[in-house]
């Protein structure tokens, strides 16, 4: 295996960077950060050669040049992965600027704009007859109570995107009653910029979420690919894989596969299902064309995950895809941890299933024997937040004293 072109993760702040660090860093390929933060796991990392300042988010003519030049301090053409959203579009729209120092796979800029659109992604799912949640896009407050006329509660309320908002909106929040609902989108939402969408809740369990990830070559070809599903969520019951099992599901992967071939979508994709029941149908729910955040999770037994799988065909090497481990799993320590607790408060974990949970976990997102600085850095930051946490909790207990 030829090892010797550089990569470059750009904005490598979460678990992934560090995850695409070790995945590549143990073949020996020369790796390198965009960080917009200086406590990212990944720049504690042993593989991480060169260490970059870089927030892209704002699309400007000055973020290209300041990438250019990251690249120039390579000093060979590296390989991009962007790690976020912002960041896959940013890639998307200046891919032309950005070859001269950088490979990646040829996006339609058009495409990812889209699949990062909520929106645009009910509509593209819709046109190809993909299964998905019925949803509504409001544009003001008039459209919020025509929607509530015929709404069957409870409702998911989301940002139709997450990139180029000024709006700081939560991820997504579960509404029972049309007062909450209301009360909700009149606390959040900027009527001269609507990023909202309203979605039918699909009732089920955590392990009803299921995963593919993947990496399709340029003639929308997948090289590789897996199926997995959540064993607990952080935050609970709609958040990020905290705890994650691979599992083989051929229908989510027929059903991807020739969505992808469809659209004609190239690159890596993570891509998340609800198991509906009432149907028996497994509908879409998000679409990120770039590496998510339980990558690690998939692995066949010969190594191959999507990020190396990115690298052999960007330097036109062969891929050879090896035997998937059904049961194999993975976690995030810190977040399963907060996680777990809470699963227990509410009574949906005891502590017999929390052990015997971890039985065939065969990766971390931040311990690593071969790598150990990155978890105690993750570990160390969040004990200072803790207590940071409880001593404002503390002052802001504190009777007020008397004024004589």
């Amino acid at each position: 295996m030829d090892t010797s072109t550089p990569v470059l993760v750009l904005k490598s702040d979460a678990h992934w960077g560090l995850g695409i660090l070790r995945s590549l860093g143990r073949l020996g390929i020369p790796l390198h950060t965009a960080s917009s933060t200086p406590w990212a796991p990944a720049l504690f990392s042993r593989y991480c050669l060169g260490k970059f300042a870089c927030n892209i988010g704002d699309f400007t003519e000055e973020s290209v040049q300041d990438l250019l030049n990251i690249g120039r301090k390579i000093g060979r053409r590296a390989i991009l992965i962007p790690t976020t959203d912002d960041g896959v579009v940013f890639v998307a729209d200046h891919a032309d600027a950005l070859k001269e120092q950088f490979m990646f796979p040829d996006q339609n800029a058009a495409l990812v704009h889209s699949l990062c659109s909520k929106k645009e992604m009910y509509n593209l799912a819709k046109k190809f007859r993909v299964p998905t949640p019925e949803a509504a896009f409001p544009q003001s407050k008039e459209d919020v109570l025509r929607f509530l006329q015929n709404a069957t509660f409870p409702i998911m309320m989301k940002p139709i995107y997450s990139w180029g908002s000024k709006q700081k909106l939560p991820s997504k929040a579960v509404l029972h009653t049309e007062r909450e609902l209301t009360e909700k989108y009149d606390a959040i939402e900027d009527p001269e910029e609507p990023n909202l969408m309203l979605q039918e809740y699909v009732p089920g369990r955590d392990e009803d979420v299921w995963m593919f990830n993947g990496y399709f070559n340029q003639d929308s070809e997948c090289l590789v690919g897996f199926t997995g599903r959540k064993i607990r969520q952080w935050p609970v019951y709609q958040g990020v894989t905290s705890l994650g099992i691979c599992q083989r599901n051929e229908i989510v992967e027929k059903m991807t596969k020739e969505f992808m071939k469809a659209i004609r979508y190239r690159g890596i994709l993570d891509i998340g299902y609800r198991y509906d029941a009432r149907d028996n149908q497994y509908k879409v729910l998000d679409i990120n064309p770039r590496i998510g955040a339980t990558f690690r999770l998939f692995v066949d037994d010969n190594g191959m995950d999507v990020a190396r799988a990115l690298y052999l065909d960007m330097t036109g090497q062969p891929i050879t895809a090896g035997a998937v481990p059904n049961g194999r799993k993975w976690l995030v320590e810190d977040y399963d941890l907060a996680s777990s607790f809470l699963y227990w408060l509410d009574g949906n974990l005891s502590l017999k299933q929390w052990i015997g949970s971890y039985h065939c976990v065969r990766e971390t997102a931040f311990f690593a024997l071969d790598d150990p600085l990155p978890l105690i850095e993750r570990f160390g930051r969040d004990i200072g937040q803790l207590l940071n946490r409880t001593r404002i909790q503390k002052i802001s207990q504190r009777p007020a004293h008397k004024m004589t």
